[in-house]
């Protein structure tokens, strides 16, 4: 009897491991919003080199772009960026433009798209794409350019999304090329163009290209609404926000914090918020960034409202990981900035501009006055298709540094 007791003990301890272990794995999951998406987006076996690509399925008709001949969501194999050898797996998509292929092949616009959340089903090749960035690649497309889009590590797939996170997100980008350029009709020049947090995908995907990727050959790099963490514009940030302002920007900031708890050892986020902050930093789990926003603007929660202490603190912990390992790139970049941005201050942009001048970047800077954070995107297209023209022409570009 007492090894049937004792026996039956056991198994009571092993089904309550297994269960505690369980309930463990879905707070984890739950934590920085895991999950939601179908099984495409899990890869199980092992990850080969990085750039590989590890299925591909048609896309859903309502997530095709008008302008596309056809579309595919991919997985692909990558690295992580946060610590630069663990191998993870990444999700996107890839759109070929209409026509016949140009005898070098198809040039190809590597996509970094903007804020759009950090829970998996954000990943905009499964949640689709705002009317804005879809009438914006559509151009791309029109222009004679296949798009291949990144999701981000940790959008779509498993582990956190290092929101902001420079290299995590350059790593993302320069393997989504890889992983499709032996595709069908496309060839491989490549032009990186991106969009606020997608701006700066870009422009960190320029600066760690040659050491991460040499094999990839870009052209050059357009952005818009481009942000910039320097030591200087940390300091012009804090001095400059207005604490009582009702504005969506403060979901970034909420975005910031939910990176600090993902990297940043015996980080707690409730520090630094109030209880209505914690209500929205906890829709990150299973909301995307409108809704957020929309919390936000609805419920007249300002930063002071939201939040319990000053977090420049938690920036500058974060700097190593948010800033660029370089500001010299080795190509030209196209700048775009709207006057009007109140998301990516313009002097934060026209501090990037200089540090990149100074350090012998090509720079092309256009201004658009009385443009904000998304207006500007589709209006640069008059000054920046022509400038990926040039590129594809071999022709050299005017700095206007």
């Amino acid at each position: 009897m007492a090894g049937i007791s004792a026996m039956i003990a056991l198994r009571i301890a092993v089904a309550l491991l297994a269960l505690f272990g369980t309930a463990v794995a879905q707070t984890m999951m739950q934590r920085f919003g895991d999950g939601g998406v179908p099984a495409f987006y899990q890869w199980t076996g092992d990850l080969p080199q990085p750039g590989t690509l590890l299925r591909n399925e048609p896309l859903p008709e309502n997530l095709l772009l008008p302008e596309a001949s056809r579309g595919e969501r991919i997985l692909y194999s990558s690295t992580n960026g946060l610590n630069d050898k663990d191998p993870v797996s990444v999700s996107g998509a890839l759109f070929w433009p209409k026509g016949d292929a140009p005898a070098a092949g198809w040039p190809i616009v590597a996509w970094a798209h903007g804020t759009v959340g950090t829970a998996d089903k954000c990943a905009p090749s499964f949640a689709g794409r705002s009317d804005r960035d879809i009438q914006y690649l559509n151009s791309w497309l029109k222009a004679g350019f296949a798009v291949v889009a990144t999701d981000y590590q940790g959008l779509g797939t498993p582990g956190g999304h290092p929101y902001l996170a420079v290299k995590p997100e350059g790593y993302s980008v320069l393997d989504s090329v890889r992983a499709v350029r032996d595709r069908n009709g496309l060839g491989d020049r490549v032009l990186l163009v991106g969009q606020s947090q997608g701006a700066g995908a870009a422009f960190a995907t320029a600066a760690v290209a040659d050491s991460y990727a040499p094999d990839v050959n870009l052209l050059g790099t357009v952005a818009t609404g481009l942000p910039y963490f320097s030591k200087n514009t940390l300091a012009a940030l804090a001095k400059g926000s207005d604490p009582d302002l009702v504005t969506p920007t403060l979901v970034y900031t909420l975005l910031i914090l939910q990176l600090a708890e993902q990297t940043l050892p015996g980080f707690d986020p409730s520090e630094y918020l109030t209880e209505r902050g914690r209500q929205i930093y906890d829709m990150a789990r299973t909301a995307c960034y409108g809704e957020m926003a929309n919390a936000v603007t609805s419920g007249q929660i300002s930063s002071r409202v939201a939040l319990a202490k000053d977090p420049a603190p938690v920036l500058e912990s974060l700097f190593p990981i948010l800033a660029y390992p370089t500001v010299r790139l080795q190509k030209p970049i196209f700048v775009g900035t709207g006057e009007a941005d109140r998301d990516v201050p313009p002097t934060m942009q026209g501090a990037l501009v200089k540090d990149a001048c100074a350090a012998n970047t090509q720079v092309v800077w256009r201004r658009y006055p009385g443009l904000d954070h998304s207006s500007t995107v589709n209006a640069s297209l008059a000054d920046s298709l022509p400038f990926a023209r040039s590129l594809l022409a071999g022709q050299p570009v005017t700095s206007t540094c």
